[in-house]
């Protein structure tokens, strides 16, 4: 399945419909099975991010969060927040937010100190830089980036 670009399989970042098809789990996987053998191939399986996950973070940071099993939000039609789950968007400084978002009344506020947490785990497994910060009306939200020299 490719996406409108024609750059293949498109990671959930939780901003878009709520992920399906008969195909996805499959074609998950395969992208994921991608993303580690490109690791490999061009890091010397160093721990860390590949080049091209640097130049595209917001999808590499939300392939390695959907692939781990977190679910992603969701909106529906109109635009509402219609599932809870991790959001991924571009952040300052050429950084990534990871979020987690949920309809109004939902709990995602209280679930999101520790599902946030278990994110950057995952994240920091996968070589990347997390740091929590609180946002405005004290959200947390997690800042990733790329690891530092030596890091």
């Amino acid at each position: 399945m490719s996406d409108p670009q024609g750059q293949g399989f498109e990671p959930a970042t939780g901003d878009g419909a709520e992920p399906s098809g008969a195909g996805r789990a499959a074609e998950l996987r395969t992208a994921y099975e991608g993303l580690l053998q490109i690791r490999r191939l061009l890091t010397g399986g160093e721990r860390g991010p590949a080049p091209w996950e640097l130049r595209m973070m917001p999808r590499a940071v939300a392939l390695v969060l959907e692939a781990a099993g977190f679910p992603p939000s969701a909106v529906d039609p109109a635009g509402r927040r219609s599932r809870t789950g991790y959001r991924v968007a571009p952040g300052a400084r050429g950084l990534v937010e990871v979020t987690w978002a949920g309809p109004p009344g939902s709990g995602a506020a209280g679930e999101e100190a520790e599902r946030l947490a278990a994110c950057a785990e995952e994240l920091e497994r996968h070589g990347w830089d997390c740091l929590v910060y609180r946002g405005p009306r004290g959200r947390r939200f997690l800042e990733v980036g790329a690891p530092h020299p030596g890091g």
